[in-house]
């Protein structure tokens, strides 16, 4: 592992000291598909992505970890590029898979997609919240940019966020809530921002969304929501009634888009 954090002005844009620290530990790499397994929001999300996209394209896994989603596409006939800022995430993604398939690994930022052309892919996937571990609401409004860009015209992203009034749940949750207030008055990027320790790395970030924001964000990307999947935090069943209050009620929001 490289401990030598770089200064936050040598740091890539999206990424700040604990989300470079993550990137930059082979241990989690190596214990990714053991720590997730069985994960319900895993087996969730397969099923809505295999249920949606079933003609074979060109596929990218934006923020593809060890490849769980690329490497099964790439199975059923699609050309699959698997896109992650960690090498370690990648080298495993190398480890296994079949060298037949259809499928490149590209290390790069979400928020700096030039190494792709305009209208590269059919499909974008950003799965299990990637979007909000982008540090900043520039920066993931140019991930957004950058999602549709890639895109063809018509083209089709899948997106997974996590709802920031999932937090109504719990007191602790409750309590966080109370704390974001300040920045929800003054209209701050931050107001969202949640910090946790976690598998080992302290201080890491991830920004949870409010339904209107995720819209704006989309829309102002040029994507359109064409399908929403409304689960719960825990399950990841997606939720009864989700016309009811889904805004308040969701864990979070498997979104299904279409490039204007």
């Amino acid at each position: 592992m490289n401990d030598e954090i770089p200064p936050a002005w040598r740091l890539p844009i999206g990424v700040n000291g604990s989300l470079w620290q993550y990137t930059h530990t082979p241990r989690l790499a190596h214990e990714e598909d053991h720590y997730f397994t069985g994960h319900p929001l895993f087996e969730r999300d397969t099923i809505e992505l295999d249920k949606r996209f079933t003609e074979p394209g060109r596929l990218v896994d934006l923020g593809c970890g060890t490849g769980r989603h690329a490497l099964r596409f790439a199975g059923r006939g699609f050309d699959c590029t698997a896109v992650e800022l960690s090498q370690y995430m990648l080298e495993q993604v190398g480890l296994k898979m079949d060298h037949s398939l259809k499928l490149a690994r590209v290390r790069a930022n979400l928020c700096r997609l030039g190494c792709f052309p305009d209208g590269s892919f059919d499909y974008a996937l950003s799965m299990f919240s990637t979007i909000g571990m982008i540090r900043g609401e520039g920066a993931r409004r140019l991930a957004f940019g950058e999602m549709a860009r890639i895109l063809r015209k018509g083209g089709r992203l899948a997106l997974h966020v996590h709802n920031i009034f999932l937090n109504l749940r719990d007191s602790q949750g409750r309590r966080w809530l109370l704390t974001q207030l300040g920045n929800y008055l003054k209209r701050s990027p931050a107001y969202g921002d949640q910090l946790m320790s976690y598998r080992g790395i302290n201080a890491m970030e991830v920004h949870l969304y409010r339904w209107d924001e995720l819209n704006r964000e989309l829309k102002r990307a040029g994507l359109k929501i064409e399908e929403t999947v409304a689960v719960n935090e825990i399950t990841a069943q997606p939720i009864a009634a989700p016309w009811l209050l889904h805004p308040l009620r969701a864990g979070g929001w498997i979104v299904f888009c279409r490039r204007a």
